[in-house]
C-alpha cells in the first residue's frame, strides 16, 4: 500500500500527573529527517521520541512537537533563600549609618540576585516515557492513516497514467512494421523514377528495407518498457515503503522511451513517443511524494 510523505497527525493523553499532546507533520524529502521539539526540561526524551517515530516514518522531513504539562502545577518549584534574604536585609539596613533613609521594600528585594531558588520537580523518567510513547503511537496512527489515504489516491492516479503509457506502447508497436512497409514502397517509387525503363533489382530493395527495419526496430525497447510497467504495478502493492524503488523504475522507463524516440523516423510514431514521455514525466512528478 502506497503512503504519501506529506501528512499530519496528533495524539493526546491525560494521566493523573501529566497532560501530553503530540503533533506530527511532514513534507517531501529525499531521505528520512525527523526533528523533535519539546520543553527543555524533558530533553532526555528527545532521542527516544526520534527512534520511536522512525519506526513509522521511513522517508520524509517530519517535525514532531511534544507538549508536556503537569496537571498539579508547574514543573518548577520556587523557594525563598531565607538565609540570603536575611543577609541582604541586614546589609541594606546598615546603609542607614551613612545617613541613607531606610526605604527597603519587597519590590526592591525582588531585584536582588539569587533571592529565590528555582528547582525542577523530580521526574520519574521511565514512567513518563511510557506515557509519552503511548501518545506518540496515537499520533503516528493518525498520521499514517492520513498518509495512507493520500497514497491511495496517488495510486489510483498512477494506475491511470500506466494505462495511458501502455496505450502509447501499443500504438508504437502497431505503427513500427507499417513504417518499414511504407519505407519499402517509397524506395520502390524513387527507384522507378530514377531508373525509368530499366529493371529494378528486387533483392536490393528487400535488403535495403531489411537494413531500415533493423535500424528502426523498437521491439526490444517496447518489451522492456512493458516489463517496467508490470514491475511498477507490482511494486505499488508491496507492504514496505517503495518510493525510491519506483523512482528507479521510472528512470528505466524514461531510458527506453528515449531510445524508442531516437529510432523513430515516422511522424505518427514520434508523436506517440512524445505522449509517452509526457506520461512518464507525470508519473515521475507524482512518485516524488511517495514514501
Amino acid at each position: 500500500m502506497l503512503r504519501s510523505m506529506t501528512g499530519f497527525g496528533r495524539g493526546e493523553n491525560v494521566t493523573d500527573e501529566y497532560s501530553i499532546q503530540v503533533q506530527i507533520k511532514s513534507v517531501n524529502h529525499r531521505y528520512s529527517d525527523v526533528s523533535v521539539r519539546l520543553p527543555r526540561v524533558y530533553g532526555f526524551l528527545e532521542d527516544k521520541i526520534r527512534r520511536r517515530a522512525a519506526e513509522g516514518i521511513s522517508r520524509g522531513k517530519a517535525e514532531i512537537s511534544v507538549n508536556i504539562e503537569r496537571r498539579d502545577g508547574s514543573d518548577k518549584a520556587v523557594t525563598l533563600n531565607r538565609a540570603l534574604a536575611a543577609e541582604y536585609t541586614e546589609a541594606l539596613r546598615g546603609l542607614s549609618e551613612f545617613g541613607i533613609s531606610d526605604d527597603l521594600t519587597m519590590s526592591a528585594m525582588l531585584r536582588l540576585p539569587d533571592i529565590f531558588d528555582v528547582e525542577y520537580r523530580e521526574i520519574e523518567e521511565d514512567k513518563l516515557w511510557e506515557q509519552v510513547r503511548e501518545t506518540i503511537d496515537i499520533a503516528l496512527a493518525d498520521f499514517n492513516a492520513m498518509r495512507g489515504e493520500e497514497g491511495r489516491r496517488l495510486g489510483e492516479n498512477l494506475l491511470q497514467h500506466l494505462g495511458d503509457l501502455l496505450k502509447n506502447v501499443e500504438a508504437v508497436e502497431e505503427r513500427s512494421p507499417k513504417c518499414v512497409e511504407e519505407y519499402r514502397a517509397r524506395l520502390m517509387r524513387k527507384l522507378d523514377e530514377i531508373l525509368a525503363d530499366r529493371s529494378i533489382d528486387e533483392a536490393r530493395i528487400v535488403a535495403e528495407a531489411a537494413i531500415f527495419a533493423d535500424k528502426t526496430a523498437v521491439d526490444e525497447e517496447t518489451v522492456r518498457l512493458r516489463s517496467h510497467i508490470c514491475a511498477f504495478e507490482e511494486t505499488m502493492s508491496a507492504e514496505e515503503p517503495v518510493g525510491k524503488k519506483l523512482d528507479f523504475i521510472v528512470q528505466e522507463m524514461n531510458r527506453e522511451a528515449n531510445t524508442i524516440g531516437s529510432k523513430c523516423s515516422d511522424a505518427e510514431a514520434a508523436a506517440q513517443v512524445v505522449e509517452m514521455k509526457s506520461v512518464i514525466e507525470k508519473i515521475r512528478e507524482q512518485i516524488q511524494n511517495i514514501e
